[in-house]
């Protein structure tokens, strides 16, 4: 297991990191949901996510080396309560052997200054499994608050 390491960079994703995002993509959805995702698909969505800013956008994490350890998307929604719009934190992924080591809130924390700077920004959400309570205390460690919402859906290419 590396040493703790305080030292990460959080940086935009560009076209150069499609692969380690794919392969951070599949190995999420394997470990979290046991879900095997079509490669060709998430790379394609991916790719738009990076070259398409309206979307979203990705942020990537590396140690001292350049390495990428870990991930987390940002897609928006508009809220007409609040006249404002919600950064949704998503496709998080840090590799298993870097976690509990700060990689996840050094992604948080630079996400959070960009949102708070944004004049239109009202908040930052995310959804975790109910199940997941280290990730939990993370979020409630770096300021975030449970809602009261259950989220739902229906996935048209499940």
């Amino acid at each position: 297991m590396p040493a703790m390491n305080r030292d990460w960079n959080v940086r935009a994703a560009g076209v150069g990191d499609l692969d380690v995002l794919v392969r951070f993509n599949c190995d999420m959805a394997l470990e979290t949901e046991r879900k095997k995702l079509d490669a060709e698909r998430v790379r394609a969505g991916v790719r738009r996510l990076i070259e398409e800013p309206e979307l979203g956008r990705v942020l990537v994490v590396t140690d001292p080396a350049g390495n990428a350890v870990g991930a987390m998307a940002v897609t928006t929604e508009w809220s007409d309560w609040r006249n404002g719009r919600f950064w949704w934190i998503q496709s998080v992924y840090i590799l298993p052997e870097f976690r509990r080591q700060g990689v996840f809130s050094a992604l948080y924390r630079q996400i959070e200054v960009e949102a708070r700077a944004a004049e239109d920004v009202c908040g930052l959400r995310l959804y975790v499994e109910r199940e997941n309570e280290t990730a939990q205390a993370t979020y409630l460690h770096l300021g975030m608050e449970e809602t009261h919402y259950r989220l739902f859906e229906v996935d048209f290419h499940a």
